[in-house]
């Protein structure tokens, strides 16, 4: 099995056009809908639903109560390499850009480790850059291994990696991957990974089915919003998304919405997105699917996301820093990208509560499986 084919069977400009057409009354057919389909979801993120936003907060509100409760999973990202062997247009640590390269060492680890869970952290999301060579599958699953003792559950951001290595890496307490695929727009893709294994389109896109046949236990999906049409590269997600879940049906799956953001040698967006459109996006992902988890980082400015995590997020992080050593070890280091909401884990976590949900710092535990 492959979402190979069903995604060459659905072409760019086609999927666009059919967005764009859509008129109030698919709208109106798509909110009334008991189950949506893949139909509708053109639908509620096209133009035509825009004046509808309010109705589908509404609908997406309720249907993530109903589902989650009132809790809300808190995660932070831990930044172990920035050292990289591709070069990606948008991206800080791309092999172009000239930068002090830091790999954490086991020792270094801890200490970022001992930071975080001072905070109250139990789920924590480890992210490198693409570089076989220094942080391939032995250095991470010796980061596994060192950090494994300390934390519930260990997520990871990472290159893509084959089947085996997976296999390989999961027995060591690797819970969760998360694979974007950038854009899901083949010819705009080359342009922005002209060099390095990332610039294989195909290996990324096949990604989501080694992790599925490996067995793992939760998976991340998205694209970085202003790569391109941001509503015909979610329209993507969503079909990779309906495929999975029917495949790899014993996989759990969350998605992301990043949006383009400043880092030192970086592209403009080719497309904005505005917040308004954001909130369109993230009640349709909810609407058309009441499990997927939705989470917002800390991309995004403390006044949108206090809003918006109403409105169907079920996962945010906090206190996060975008660069190797960042919480202990080399605070000045050059980050990723630039963070929004700089606001502490305990005053995001205060936030949360004054709305009415309960911070969560524990996403899973082995004992429960």
């Amino acid at each position: 099995m492959s979402f190979r084919p069903i995604f060459e069977a659905h072409l760019w400009d086609d999927i666009k056009a059919s967005i764009y057409a859509k008129t109030a009354a698919d709208v109106e057919r798509a909110l009334a809908a008991p189950c949506r389909t893949l139909d509708d979801f053109k639908a509620l993120i096209s133009p035509a639903a825009a004046p509808y936003l309010e109705r589908m907060a509404q609908l997406s509100h309720r249907l993530t109560r109903q589902r989650f409760g009132n809790t809300m999973q808190l995660y932070v990202p831990l930044y172990l390499s920035n050292e990289c062997q591709n070069i990606c247009t948008y991206c800080g640590f791309s092999l172009d850009n000239k930068l002090k390269r830091r790999t954490l060492s086991s020792v270094e680890m801890l200490a970022e480790a001992a930071v975080l869970k001072g905070w109250g952290y139990d789920h924590v999301l480890l992210v490198t850059g693409e570089a076989n060579q220094t942080v391939g599958v032995e250095y991470l699953e010796k980061a596994l291994q060192t950090l494994r003792p300390h934390f519930a559950h260990l997520s990871m951001e990472v290159q893509p990696l084959d089947q085996a290595d997976y296999e390989r890496l999961i027995p060591e307490g690797l819970n969760t991957v998360l694979v974007y695929q950038e854009t899901y727009h083949q010819e705009d893709y080359k342009k922005h990974h002209p060099k390095g294994k990332k610039s294989n389109f195909q290996y990324r896109l096949d990604t989501p089915d080694r992790l599925g046949r490996a067995g793992i236990y939760k998976m991340g999906l998205g694209v970085l919003i202003g790569l391109e049409d941001w509503r015909t590269d979610c329209f993507y997600t969503a079909l990779h998304l309906d495929y999975l879940e029917k495949t790899y049906w014993q996989t759990k799956y969350s998605l992301s919405f990043p949006r383009l953001r400043p880092a030192q040698g970086l592209l403009q967006p080719k497309v904005e997105m505005s917040d308004r459109e954001l909130v369109q996006l993230i009640c349709a992902y909810r609407l058309l699917n009441e499990e997927v988890e939705l989470s917002l980082s800390t991309r995004e400015n403390p006044a949108f996301r206090d809003q918006v995590i109403k409105l169907g997020i079920t996962s945010i992080s906090a206190g996060s820093k975008t660069n190797p050593g960042g919480y202990a070890v080399a605070p000045e280091s050059l980050e990723q990208f630039e963070i929004s909401d700089e606001r502490s884990p305990a005053e995001v976590a205060a936030m949360l509560r004054r709305q009415g949900y309960e911070p969560v710092w524990k996403d899973w535990d082995a004992a429960l499986a």
